[in-house]
């Protein structure tokens, strides 16, 4: 069985009060616990963006969690696009863009 069946992507991007509050390392730590693969990063434009891979029912507990964040985040939105499947086996924080 190919280890990328039955796995969907999207890339999130996090509206609000969602850098300098832990919410990359908190959505790694998440996103470790899931099993899933992928991203997260600031943007210069204040939110944060992600790219989620793993099982639909998975991306879709991550979904429901970028909602609210860590504790000290206000997350005022997250717009979801569909996206492909990216080949990693970790979840990783990379550098802003």
């Amino acid at each position: 069985m190919n280890p990328q069946e039955n796995r969907i992507a999207k890339l999130l991007r996090i509206h609000g009060q969602v850098q300098g509050v832990g919410y990359r390392e908190s959505m790694r730590q998440q996103a470790h616990r899931l099993g899933l693969t992928g991203w997260v990063r600031n943007r210069r434009d204040g939110t944060v963006e992600a790219l989620v891979c793993g099982r639909a029912e998975q991306v879709d507990l991550i979904l429901e969690w970028a909602k609210q964040g860590p504790r000290f985040a206000t997350v005022e939105r997250v717009v979801v696009i569909e996206a492909e499947v990216a080949v990693s086996e970790e979840f990783e924080i990379l550098f802003s863009a």
